[in-house]
């Protein structure tokens, strides 16, 4: 234990990727952060940071320490609350990844009744349609949707997402609807935001379809005022265009085709050893919001 005042200090600056960042927000001088690193460094006998005049790295065994280091610390930080008489109360800062247009349609919106249930915790929500570095950015969790594959975080599925081939009413009025997959090729795609082809279960099995159009684009929502303008066909997520499906304004083409079946919604976080209450209850709570029947494919066929 004497030495778990070293490694805190060490896992914020690992965190924020600078001393002096570090220093402000555990109000230590920057001299005090440079002698806790080292000496736990000194007492450890490896490098754990590696020092540029202009930014702070983590070495591979500062990584692995520091990776293994949060679930410690974490459990400190219960059992401190366990003896204050404060072992479930919900307070601190909670620092979540989430999509932007995800995060702006299915997340923000629900935050206040969270917020006001646990009055000492703050939320930082930063929107991203980028994978963060969980560890290394200083997140509690990520909300992310797609397919997992990183078997370093550990992944909970909040719920089911669908992926359709999708246009809308005016675009089937001018150019009709297509007949089968390869008739794709002669109508107007939109290609997805990061450029990936369209992974689809149809009645043949997998298959994999790379979509060509005169629009490309960084950003999903360009992607999806496109499609609701009349532009072409899109592979969307239900959770994104649930409103203008139900009104008919968007309607489905090739229902037989639809993403696969592994794309879900997923919390993801660092460790499940010693798990914040903080992070527990967020997770607890969006689960409870969107699972098991997601209320953006209420209504919905499929």
């Amino acid at each position: 234990m004497k030495n778990l005042h070293d490694m805190a200090v060490f896992a914020r600056v690992a965190a924020t990727g600078s001393m002096t960042k570090a220093a402000e927000d555990m109000r230590l001088s920057p001299a005090v952060v440079s002698k806790s690193i080292k000496r736990l460094e000194e007492q450890l006998g490896t490098r754990l940071l590696q020092r540029t005049t202009r930014k702070i790295a983590l070495t591979e065994t500062g990584r692995g320490f520091y990776e293994r280091l949060l679930p410690v610390l974490a459990g400190a930080e219960e059992a401190q609350a366990f003896v204050e008489g404060r072992a479930t109360q919900i307070r601190g800062r909670l620092k979540v990844s989430a999509p932007t247009s995800f995060g702006r349609m299915h997340i923000a919106p629900h935050l206040n009744g969270f917020m006001n249930a646990y009055p000492a915790l703050n939320i930082e929500l930063v929107l991203s349609d980028t994978f963060v570095d969980i560890v290394g950015e200083g997140f509690d969790l990520a909300i992310r949707i797609g397919e997992l594959h990183d078997s370093t975080l550990v992944a909970r599925k909040l719920a089911r997402v669908r992926r359709i081939l999708c246009a809308s009413k005016s675009y089937i009025a001018e150019h009709g609807v297509p007949t089968g997959l390869s008739d794709l090729d002669n109508h107007i795609c939109l290609p997805a935001h990061n450029g990936e082809h369209w992974r689809l279960e149809g009645p043949e099995g997998p298959v994999s379809f790379r979509p060509h159009g005169r629009l490309t684009t960084n950003s999903s929502e360009v992607v999806r005022e496109a499609l609701i303008s009349g532009m072409g066909i899109a592979l969307r997520s239900t959770w994104d265009i649930g409103p203008e499906l139900s009104r008919g304004d968007v309607v489905q083409v090739l229902s037989t085709y639809e993403s696969a079946s592994d794309v879900g919604l997923f919390a993801v976080y660092p460790t499940r050893n010693f798990l914040p209450g903080k992070v527990r209850m967020f997770i607890e709570f969006l689960a409870g919001l969107y699972g098991p029947a997601p209320y953006w494919d209420r209504g919905l066929s499929g």
